[in-house]
């Protein structure tokens, strides 16, 4: 096999995304700045975004005096359809990576957990459902 820059293996190059999938992804990311502005003005500090791990993601970790919530954020047509989006699989999903995030974070170990939802929908304020669901479902 030809080597090339360095001595990387030649890749093929990446399939474009769908269109949809980007317009997604970029309603995804406006809804986020959406989310964290809105906890920003009711005195949250963000203390991470997008923050990946094998399994999941938590969309906003943000921190209020003792209190540290994993935020998930939905964007949908409705407040109904965002509130609807978080299923049970997912719920779990984010339940692990907020266990992945507090073992990268001992320092916040101690402090209270929640796990809330952002909804987001065109022409509504954010809604913030706090304790939206816990870790022993």
């Amino acid at each position: 096999m030809a080597k090339t820059d360095g001595g990387a293996p030649p890749t093929k190059p990446a399939k474009p995304a769908s269109p949809e999938r980007v317009a997604a992804f970029r309603t995804g990311l406006s809804a986020e700045a959406r989310a964290a502005a809105f906890l920003m003005a009711k005195g949250y500090r963000i203390l991470a975004k997008r923050f990946r791990t094998p399994y999941g993601e938590i969309d906003i970790v943000a921190r209020r005096r003792n209190l540290v919530a994993f935020v998930e954020v939905k964007a949908r047509a409705s407040l109904d359809e965002a509130a609807f989006a978080v299923t049970p699989r997912q719920q779990a999903r984010i339940i692990e990576a907020a266990q992945a995030w507090l073992m990268a974070h001992p320092e916040h170990a101690e402090y209270e957990l929640r796990f809330d939802a952002m909804l987001i929908a065109p022409r509504h304020l954010p809604r913030h459902l706090l304790a939206a669901f816990d870790a022993s479902t």
